[in-house]
């Protein structure tokens, strides 16, 4: 009889020192994996993964930009009169720097929010609340004072925030006059001003476009801004304020610059101490939607940014309750084990569109591997920014 393995996918959260700047990532990953390997009974295999959180990446890169930075360069790119600020999300982690520095930039600041929620899933008023006041949300636009009239103040679920209010503060603590509306068009803000910021994340291409074409005079995203240096400051080439987190009240740290090298670096090491062919991957946000709150986590412009060739692609897998249904219905044990082993061993190389992979999940391997990750890690004091998953691979007839 074969030797059947009782365990398929498992995720371990791996300790590691606190980062600072100008550490070796390669060399201390490496090292805390062998190290939780050996001290935990367990040996690497082909295609383990290796996932390393964004943020001791930007971390030793000293990745960080102030508050001036981001003014300075707000000022350059948009003349620092009177500015539009649109579709941004509500987070004091995610934005509210950023949104301190841009205020800081200009004059003026025309806040125009999406509603009723942002773009990951906040909600600045409930749908049933639109529907009683007859407002719709697709062609409506309110000032703060109806938006206040017909909703009065609404606090988030689980912040308890009022960030109507707190957005406001902030812009006009920081320097600027603002204006706050309320609108889903994106060409409402040029009723306003023909300078605008688009803080929209996933839907930031379209938006821009829409914008470009109504024939605004300035166009840029969070992705625009600090996309160079600044007097020295931190930035990313690819995703400028995109993906950066709150470091301090007047400071944030900006998403990794890109590190193929990186990735790279750790896959050799491991190979070279255990003769494993590991992937290697470095991971922000999972992208996963909250049943309750319904917030959408992924607040990063990508899961991963950076990743071995390896996790290139998406999963290619069978559905093994419509093969015990449908195919095999007539079997059971280790006949239907025998049937459904084999049915695996001899599947085609892309099952896009066939009935048999019908409700299977067809994401990225980054996104799924790094939504896993972001589980495991957490986002408090659990102190795994590294985190190991071994079988992911595998599949039912793996030994």
């Amino acid at each position: 009889m074969n030797h059947e393995r009782k365990v398929g996918t498992v995720s371990r959260g791996i300790r590691c020192p606190i980062i600072r700047e100008g550490d070796n990532i390669p060399e201390i990953v490496t090292a805390c994996v062998l190290e939780a390997s050996a001290e935990e009974g367990f040996a690497l295999h082909d295609r383990d993964v290796i996932s390393v959180t964004e943020s001791i990446v930007a971390r030793s890169q000293g990745n960080y930009a102030s508050v001036d930075a981001i003014a300075a360069d707000v000022k350059a790119k948009t003349g620092g009169d009177t500015v539009g600020v649109i579709f941004p999300i509500l987070s004091r982690n995610r934005f509210a720097i950023c949104l301190r520095g841009i205020a800081k930039g200009c004059r003026k600041v025309v806040l125009m929010l999406s509603y009723p929620s942002d773009e990951v899933g906040n909600a600045l008023v409930s749908l049933d609340a639109l529907d009683e006041a007859g407002v719709n949300p697709y062609s409506d636009v309110l000032t703060l004072e109806r938006y206040r009239e017909l909703f009065g103040v609404v606090r988030h679920e689980f912040t308890g925030m009022d960030y109507v209010q707190y957005y406001g503060d902030l812009i006009r603590e920081s320097g600027a006059e603002v204006e706050i509306i309320f609108a889903n068009r994106p060409k409402t803000i040029l009723d306003y001003t023909d300078a605008v910021i688009c803080c929209d994340i996933h839907t930031r291409f379209r938006t821009k476009r829409i914008l470009k074409e109504a024939g605004a005079r300035v166009v840029l995203g969070l992705d625009d801004i600090l996309d160079a240096p600044v007097n020295g400051s931190g930035y990313n080439e690819r995703y400028g304020l995109l993906g950066s987190n709150k470091a301090t009240e007047h400071t944030v740290k900006l998403f990794p610059h890109p590190c193929k090298e990186l990735v790279l670096d750790i896959q050799a090491r491991i190979l070279k101490a255990t003769g494993k062919h590991v992937e290697v991957m470095i991971y922000g946000d999972g992208a996963f939607k909250d049943p309750k709150g319904k917030i959408w986590e992924l607040a990063d412009p990508v899961v991963s940014p950076t990743f071995t060739d390896g996790l290139i692609g998406t999963p290619n897998e069978l559905k093994l309750k419509y093969l015990a249904d449908n195919d095999f219905a007539n079997l059971k044990g280790e006949a239907l084990r025998d049937a459904i082993s084999a049915s695996i061993r001899a599947k085609d190389a892309d099952l896009k569109g066939k009935m048999v992979s019908e409700g299977t999940t067809p994401r990225q391997l980054t996104d799924l591997i790094g939504s896993l990750c972001d589980l495991t890690s957490g986002s408090g004091d659990k102190g795994t920014p590294i985190v190991l998953v071994q079988g992911y691979f595998d599949n039912y007839t793996s030994e």
